[in-house]
């Protein structure tokens, strides 16, 4: 079942367009980037040598736990000693694959990190297999010895669990069968990794001009900065000469998600589920309702996203307005560069709201070796955190000063804010949080530094500025977000109904979509019809919705913040604390925002308007 157990805990920014790094003869090594200025990974381990000890002693944890095959029926006892020992396997093996993982990511030039990374997935395969009996197992005990097991004290820290597994009893198989499918983990990616060894190995694209005249490598990393060009013409050819590129794969990458989409749908079947979306959202308790009020809800305010574009198109001058228009901002940057130190300034300003004992904790965090600052040669680009049970979270940036850098430090300790919290308040069992409510902190932190900016602009330029953000935020986030929710449901029942699905299929219904979502107004060219085939997300079955109702919780939850006082601020608290001890939908309940309905998607939509309203003013 798709349960948190060995499942590497990494959480990002939505990066849609990332952006350009410097050339190569600006970028630092990573020899030259100051001790200060890195994480500590010796916080996991001190030295490489304590990594291969703690990776050679995994084989005989995970026999530890087989030992305990046949035996869950016996007692309580024996139950608990079975998950103990299942969580001790688990827990080490995050710490190993953290290691090698970040390791790799500070620097992937290096052979001994890639060797380091390629181990720690393959134990991680192994352990897989060698816990899968457990699930099935206690699932087949007599109902009544799994009631007393819930209820025995010796399994308090898994009263969540249990009710989860009884919850989804009816799509667990038999032990021989859940090891089968455990085995299949390697075979269920291939899809996933075809994507990416295409998109960022063998696919080339062509130079292009920039805004000096000189030529230009484009890439998916350049092309974010370049796609927010000043000059029209920069990112059109940017836009265009990106998709033409995608466009001639378009049957290679039709076969790809089509086969990720059949993979979806062969274990949604295996399990007895009646759908692939069904199946998405259930491990984590999340009614369907949830996703069809996202997308209906949406769809009743596409006029003002007809609104945003018409009033985009004016402000920008232009005659028509296409989709690579709509990125660049309405005015340039006007706030000077931000050194990391005033970055996190403004940052702990911005979160003041939550209260002194949660800045106390964030200082804790910004100095005490969690972050690693600033981009290197052969550092991964963007940005995540990472929360490992019993060391702390980590962060990883690439700062440069941009108002964007701060508002991404923002957004990762959020995250990572969200993981101390849940780990230092929660067992083991119920310590992480799900990814439906992942992006509910990070966007929560985004929103209030945003907020204390707007409120504390001195010119009119940096009102538009911010509130050109706020817009685009919500814009790229809940309006494209849905759009794609609204394209992979299409997808997945065309792959459930006919067997298969086409290049022409999937190109005729993104340009529908992006018809309906924009209006009228923009123009909708003809290389728009391959942008779906660069989406990486598709390769994880209905995961994008979570932004959409993510940053919808989020405005919910840090306007609440804002006007409800202290106990508005508390509850919020609390949600940071939960981590995974009830479901989703209880937990954001539990904080004020009752996902379940379509009032928090309505309620972010109206901030929308009043954006809108308030940028009409500003710009006369």
């Amino acid at each position: 079942m798709n349960h948190k157990y060995l499942t590497p805990f990494v959480l990002g920014g939505l990066l849609l367009f990332p952006a350009a790094g410097g050339s190569a003869a600006e970028v630092p090594s990573r020899k030259e980037i100051s001790i200060d200025s890195q994480w500590r990974l010796d916080h996991i381990y001190p030295t490489d040598a304590a990594w291969e000890e703690a990776l050679a002693s995994l084989p005989s944890q995970a026999e530890a736990v087989s030992a305990y095959q046949g035996k869950l029926g016996e007692s309580a006892e024996a139950a608990l000693a079975a998950l103990q020992a299942r969580d001790d396997l688990s827990q080490n093996l995050s710490k190993v694959f953290a290691y090698a993982r970040m390791n790799l990511d500070t620097d992937a030039t290096v052979g001994k990190y890639q060797e380091m990374q390629g181990k720690a997935q393959a134990a991680l395969a192994q352990a897989g297999a060698a816990i899968s009996f457990i699930e099935p197992e206690l699932l087949a005990l007599p109902p009544e010895t799994l009631t007393s097991y819930q209820k025995n004290p010796l399994l308090n820290n898994y009263v969540v669990y249990f009710a989860d597994l009884t919850r989804q009893k009816a799509h667990m198989l038999t032990p021989a069968e859940e090891k089968l499918l455990a085995a299949t983990a390697s075979l269920s990616t291939a899809p996933q990794n075809i994507f990416g060894a295409l998109s960022n190995g063998d696919m080339k694209f062509p130079s292009i001009t920039d805004e000096k005249g000189e030529t230009l490598a484009l890439s998916e990393g350049r092309f974010g900065s370049l796609v927010r060009s000043r000059d029209q013409k920069v990112r059109k050819d940017a836009f265009e000469t990106l998709l033409k590129t995608y466009g001639e794969y378009r049957t290679t990458y039709a076969a790809i998600l089509s086969a990720s989409v059949k993979k979806d749908g062969f274990y949604a079947t295996q399990r007895k589920y009646s759908s692939d979306l069904e199946a998405a959202l259930d491990p984590n308790a999340i009614p369907q309702e949830v996703y069809t009020n996202l997308i209906h809800t949406v769809d009743q305010n596409l006029p003002l996203l007809h609104r945003y574009v018409d009033l985009k198109k004016k402000a920008l001058g232009l005659s028509e307005i296409h989709l690579y228009d709509l990125y660049v901002p309405l005015l340039d940057d006007p706030f000077p560069p931000l050194a990391y130190e005033q970055g996190v300034a403004t940052v702990e300003a911005g979160l003041a709201p939550l209260g002194e004992a949660y800045l106390a904790d964030l200082k804790v965090g910004l100095n005490s070796g969690w972050i690693d600052r600033y981009e290197n040669k052969g550092k991964r680009s963007g940005a995540y955190s990472w929360g490992i049970y019993g060391v702390h979270p980590f962060v990883l940036l690439n700062y440069q000063g941009k108002l964007d850098d701060t508002l991404t430090l923002a957004h990762e300790m959020g995250h990572a804010m969200h993981s101390y919290y849940s780990q230092k308040n929660q067992p083991y069992p119920t310590s992480d949080y799900t990814i439906f409510c992942a992006e509910v902190a990070s966007t929560t932190n985004e929103t209030l530094v945003l907020q204390h900016m707007l409120k504390n602009a001195t010119t009119k330029e940096e009102r538009i500025y911010l509130l050109n953000q706020m817009a685009e935020s919500i814009r790229s986030t809940l309006y494209r977000q849905t759009l794609f929710a609204e394209f992979e449901l299409y997808i997945h029942e065309t792959v459930q109904a006919k067997g298969g699905i086409t290049a022409d299929e999937m190109e005729a219904k993104w340009v529908e979509l992006y018809k309906k979502y924009y209006g009228t107004e923009i123009v909708i060219d003809e290389v728009v019809k391959s942008e779906w085939s660069r989406i990486p997300h598709f390769y994880t079955d209905f995961y994008v919705y979570q932004y959409a109702t993510g940053i919808s919780a989020a405005l919910a939850l840090a306007d609440g913040i804002q006007t409800g006082g202290e106990p508005a601020r508390d509850a919020y608290l609390n949600f940071l604390k939960s981590g995974s001890s009830a479901d989703s939908i209880t937990i954001l309940k539990n904080a004020g925002v009752d996902m379940s309905s379509p009032k928090p998607i309505q309620k972010a939509l109206d901030q929308f308007k009043w954006i809108l309203d308030e940028l009409e003013k500003e710009l006369g």
